[in-house]
């Protein structure tokens, strides 16, 4: 999504006149030298000899290291196997592949297979000649667990490395419905291999990695942090709900994350059964394969092929199809209500059974419990908001201005706080409850951005998802610099360095405390008690009101008696679908809906 807003910045500012010098870097490889190979990077890792480079500001970087075998032909949809051997020496000096989705991020109208499904490999950086266990950290990378990778310029770990002295380990997984999948006929009687949760998998297989491997690279496996955002956050979550994470990592940074686990039914079940299953579950898709496949003529006759087949042949026919083949059945079934599937399966033994987020993580004989810093940002919503015609004027794809700025930032508003609430305020006044005073929560409020004159940044998006990650790796590429004015940087360098140190901090000694040097802001855990009492970091730059404690607290409650107290929505049609969006689920109530605004809602 990053990307797709950066191109589009970059063609406002050229439609408007600003000159912006944009040399490649985020949006494809930088245009540098081709990274050498480095003797002294040798190593003996599980797998055999690779050897990495010297990128010249510090740090060894070792990039496409194999983790697992690929997951290809009999290992599609089983869990990570032990990777291959190889002979000689093998340079790990470029990225490792994407794994395979179809299209890009939010573009309906894209066509086709992009990336590999040889694709789990890692990333790691450590400060050049280091010789002593520094803490790890482990970046699992967003993009709503179907887009993205742990490579490229963005997710460089160099400024962290060795201004901070970590070793930083960046990890690929399976995407999609390559890494979610769950059908009866994968059913080997291996409870890994059934799961569905392949993606998963891939996450606790490379900590397995960094267990047997990282200190190889000078890190120390008894001090490794879990930390990702949006996916890599819910992903994040998940390796502290999964058992088959124990031990494995040691403090967990979940940044704009939540956890929600879909029941069995959901990703398995046709929509007409009894317990209906999600328009994209495996069974409906395996639908649309048949006829694809010229099997079937219509869903009711792919539905009786799938009970006569033998889960043997159509396992090995589902294996033998290409990603092609796979992801388009995806893209025909799919609709604007149902991009946001797969999502995690509570399967049982890789997940704990679908439960309540909140239920779940307060009790800690039921998940990992681990020092743990939740976080959103301020605008998340309107990253997604930004492009969307409904509340944007677009001249050619490109934001121009808004139709209505108050309701544009009013459903910003609701659904980032929702967010927030169920990200993070629940979860961490239930983790307090579990594990103690080791819980810290922020929200990152910086909106350095530009003023095009035609449509201010700062209005469009604020301090919008996915924004906070430049400032945690201390990374700002260069095309993504057309974001920022000039005049912000120094600003954006401080909080910055703020940030990366508070998160070094937590990766040391599991918590943030005043960041690695103790000059920072104090960082005080999360309180459950008075209203009045300090829980909440805010990060934001000193051209905004600057890094500070925070004693806000929200709950649906809150939420709720802001929302039946607004009368400022365009219609009643508007106002009854809102309350369907915040309120799912559990905080859905029937009577409350029925009673909404002026004329209630059916």
């Amino acid at each position: 999504m990053l990307r797709k807003i950066i191109i589009a910045l970059i063609s406002l500012a050229t439609l408007i006149g600003v000159t912006v010098v944009v040399i490649s870097g985020y949006l494809s490889p930088e245009e540098r030298p081709a990274a050498v190979a480095a003797q002294e990077t040798r190593l003996s890792i599980t797998g055999g000899d690779i050897v990495g480079y010297d990128n010249g500001r510090g740090a060894w970087v070792w990039r496409g290291i194999p983790f697992a075998a690929p997951p290809v032909g009999p290992n599609r949809w089983r869990s990570p196997q032990p990777v291959e051997s190889w002979q000689g020496i093998r340079e790990v000096l470029t990225d490792g592949a994407e794994c395979a989705t179809w299209g890009v991020m939010f573009d309906r109208a894209s066509t086709g297979v992009e990336g590999s499904e040889d694709c789990l490999y890692l990333n790691v950086f450590a400060p050049a000649g280091n010789t002593e266990p520094l803490p790890v950290m482990y970046w699992i990378h967003g993009g709503g667990n179907r887009y993205g990778s742990g490579g490229g310029e963005l997710y460089d770990g160099t400024a962290l490395a060795t201004r901070f002295q970590v070793v930083l380990v960046a990890i690929n997984y399976r995407l999609y419905g390559l890494g979610w999948f769950r059908h009866p006929a994968l059913d080997s009687g291996n409870p890994e291999d059934s799961s569905g949760n392949y993606g998963t998998l891939d996450q606790i297989a490379g900590l397995r990695w960094v267990q047997d491997n990282i200190a190889l690279f000078g890190g120390d496996p008894n001090r490794v942090t879990v930390f990702g955002e949006s996916a890599g956050g819910w992903n994040t979550l998940a390796m502290m709900a999964s058992p088959l994470a124990k031990g494995l990592f040691h403090r967990a940074i979940v940044q704009s994350g939540g956890l929600t686990l879909e029941p069995l039914s959901v990703a398995e079940n046709f929509v007409d059964d009894e317990r209906p299953g999600h328009r994209l579950s495996s069974r409906e898709i395996v639908n649309q394969l048949l006829i694809n496949d010229g099997r079937a003529n219509n869903p009711d006759e792919a539905k009786s092929l799938q009970y006569e087949t033998s889960t043997m042949e159509l396992a090995g026919w589902l294996r033998g199809l290409t990603a092609e083949q796979f992801y388009t059945a995806y893209h025909q079934v799919r609709d604007e209500q149902t991009f946001s599937f797969p999502d995690l399966i509570g399967d049982g033994h890789v997940l704990p059974g679908a439960v309540r987020s909140q239920a779940l993580f307060s009790n800690t004989d039921n998940y990992n419990s681990v020092p743990v810093m939740l976080g959103t940002n301020l605008d998340e919503m309107k990253l997604f908001l930004a492009f969307n015609p409904e509340r944007v004027k677009l001249f050619m794809n490109i934001p121009v201005g808004f139709h209505d700025l108050e309701q544009y930032n009013r459903v910003n508003r609701y659904s980032t706080d929702e967010w927030k609430v169920n990200g993070v305020d629940s979860l961490a006044a239930a983790l307090r409850g579990a594990q103690g005073d080791d819980v810290y929560a922020y929200r990152f409020d910086a909106m350095d951005l530009r003023d095009f004159g035609l449509i201010d940044l700062r209005d469009l998006f604020g301090a919008a998802h996915a924004l906070e990650i430049p400032y945690v790796f201390g990374n700002f590429p260069r095309p993504m610099r057309v974001l920022y004015p000039d005049s912000s940087s120094a600003a954006r360098r401080q909080l910055s360095d703020s940030m990366m140190s508070y998160w070094a901090e937590f990766a040391y000694n599991g918590h943030p405390g005043g960041g690695r040097d103790g000059s920072e802001v104090a960082w005080t855990s999360w309180q459950n008690g008075d209203a009045s009492s300090l829980r909440l970091m805010i990060l934001d730059s000193s051209s905004g009101q600057g890094v500070r404690m925070s004693s806000e607290r929200l709950s649906v409650q809150d939420l709720k008696q802001r929302y039946f107290s607004d009368d400022n929505f365009e219609s009643q049609e508007a106002y009854c679908q809102g309350y369907k969006m915040l309120f799912r689920g559990a905080d859905f109530i029937e009577q409350e809906y029925a009673k909404l605004g002026t004329a209630g809602c059916s």
